[in-house]
């Protein structure tokens, strides 16, 4: 299903986007909702880590409340991928916004942006309703974090969270519009076409193991395909990616 209006619920101070998210699909709102947040109290981030979220920076989640088979609605991570990857290159140069698998947004290899996805009411085949989450650091970013950070306004440009807002409305519209008319196969072609480490030795770090090895694609499903030092092709559902020169103190 493509939309061309969203509703939009703007509010000052709030636990967590994906929260109201989720009030919304337990109160039956049935509109597709952009919420947009000045300031999170309890925003998260995947694995329940934190999520800083200071006024100034963009918190957002798109409620859909509209049935979507289960593996569809994971790959909407990508779609989400992409379009916050084309907003932030709207305001650096293209060449420094790389994409890390499964959802994080790169700026010369520092996280400045992430997607969590959330499912409220599930079947087995469908999710009915979900939250899209994504935040990205505009004029703030954590300095004690898993990962490096950063912020477009740490590069140079100049840009309000108002401003980030419409531009990524318009970029997810625009993918989210290419996904359901062609399906996964023209995302996934995208994605890797920004992906960083493709052919390169990576981490992936699983809840209850750490597997080495290079990565080789995505599958059709947007699993990661590792090719092990036994020659074995793993695949990863679900994992948190390291490159060397992060894991070398970079």
């Amino acid at each position: 299903m493509v939309l061309t209006n969203y509703h939009i619920l703007k509010l000052d101070e709030i636990d967590s986007t994906n929260e109201e998210a989720r009030r919304l699909s337990e109160a039956g709102e049935a509109r597709a909702t952009w919420v947009v947040a000045d300031v999170q109290t309890a925003g998260r981030g995947r694995r329940g880590r934190v999520w800083e979220a200071p006024r100034g920076n963009l918190m957002t989640t798109l409620y859909w409340p509209f049935d979507i088979a289960v593996q569809s609605a994971a790959q909407l991570s990508f779609v989400a991928s992409l379009a916050v990857r084309d907003t932030v290159a709207d305001y650096l140069p293209q060449s420094q916004v790389d994409l890390k698998w499964p959802n994080d947004v790169l700026v010369d290899g520092k996280k400045i942006a992430g997607i969590l996805l959330e499912a409220f009411r599930v079947s087995a085949q469908s999710v009915h309703s979900l939250a899209v989450g994504i935040g990205i650091n505009i004029i703030h970013h954590p300095a004690d974090t898993p990962y490096p950070a950063t912020h477009i306004g740490a590069h140079g440009a100049a840009a309000t969270r108002d401003e980030v807002f419409e531009t990524l409305k318009t970029h997810f519209a625009a993918y989210h519009a290419v996904f359901d008319k062609v399906g996964f196969a023209a995302i996934r072609k995208g994605w890797l076409e920004h992906a960083r480490g493709r052919g390169h030795l990576i981490e992936v770090r699983l809840a209850n193991e750490t597997l080495s090895g290079v990565f080789e694609d995505l599958d059709g499903e947007g699993q990661l395909c590792l090719r092990l030092p036994t020659d074995e092709l793993r695949l990863v559902a679900a994992g948190d990616v390291y490159f060397p020169e992060v894991l070398n103190g970079r």
